[in-house]
């Protein structure tokens, strides 16, 4: 699904963001030689979130995060942004600590759109698509073209599920202020397999694993969770390793915001119509956070200190 591609456009014809070329045209076999020792990412500040609410409560939904986080949202549109017959209102919203693509699908949602949790750009498709299964992930949509663009739906060991897409002509973004953790959650079984071939293919790094973190961050006070920081171009990584016995709202969070204070986003977020669902919770780095926006959508805040 090539959200960004649509929602770009909409954003440039608006003016939030000005745009820049890339270079067109198939690639040899040096350049794509080139493009796999240099990576297939291009900055965290192009991937965005997912996120899907009824179509009645995008408004409201993409209302009150931007009261919570700043930044703009860009001008609501209908498209189809799936290879198959159907039509969603979408908007894409920038702010200084993450970027959301957003849809209120007026029709049903073909299979399997709406899994997918991320969309990464890419500098090639076909590229990254190659790479991505070279370091062992399943191609559940191949590659598939939009009018400004390509998309392809992978999927990792584990369950993890994203979208990879690619521009013709790529948005010129600054850096953003904080860059957001891709909260995932996966089994010791498969553990080891999964950041093995996301640090692969992500060209990254283990920043941390630390096999007693505190499991109070995901609901279980006074016990202990493995917890792995990867860090890549892609952005942050935060993996939790559970046994899947999770209380009500983690592993539902897919993202997690760095923010300047905990307590003063959680104000904003209320008064903006969002629910905390779960209250700050103290850690050595920080406290942490989980609230639930209208039209469904759970996010974790966490100090950015």
């Amino acid at each position: 699904m090539n959200t960004l591609a649509r929602l770009i456009a909409v954003a440039a014809l608006i003016g939030l963001a000005p745009n820049a070329s890339f270079a067109d045209g198939p690639h040899d076999a040096r350049a794509v030689t080139a493009s796999s020792k240099a990576g297939v990412a291009v900055g965290p500040q192009y991937d965005t979130t997912h996120v899907y609410v009824a179509s009645a409560d995008v408004d409201r939904f993409v209302e009150s995060f931007v009261a919570t986080f700043g930044g703009k949202a860009s001008q609501k549109a209908v498209f189809t942004v799936t290879p198959t017959p159907s039509k969603t209102a979408s908007q894409y919203v920038q702010t200084p600590v993450g970027m959301l693509s957003v849809f209120g699908f007026e029709t049903p949602v073909p299979y399997p759109f709406g899994n997918e949790r991320t969309g990464y750009l890419v500098t090639d498709i076909d590229d990254a698509v190659k790479a991505a299964r070279a370091a062992g992930a399943d191609v559940i949509v191949e590659p598939f073209d939009d009018p400004i663009g390509k998309d392809a739906i992978i999927q990792w060991p584990g369950g993890l599920t994203m979208q990879l897409y690619w521009h013709t002509k790529a948005p010129n973004y600054a850096p953003l202020q904080s860059v957001p953790d891709n909260r995932v959650y996966v089994s010791r079984f498969e553990a080891n397999n999964f950041v093995r071939r996301w640090v692969r293919f992500s060209q990254g790094k283990v920043m941390s694993d630390d096999r007693q973190a505190d499991a109070g961050v995901i609901g279980r006070p006074g016990e202990t969770v493995r917890q792995i920081r990867i860090d890549s171009k892609f952005g942050g990584m935060l993996v939790f390793v559970t046994d899947g016995k999770l209380p009500f709202p983690f592993g539902r969070e897919t993202t997690g915001y760095a923010v300047a204070d905990v307590g003063a986003t959680l104000d904003r977020a209320q008064a903006a119509g969002a629910k905390v669902l779960s209250p700050a919770y103290a850690t050595a780095t920080g406290k942490t956070a989980v609230i639930e926006f209208p039209g469904g959508y759970i996010a974790e805040v966490h100090d950015g200190r």
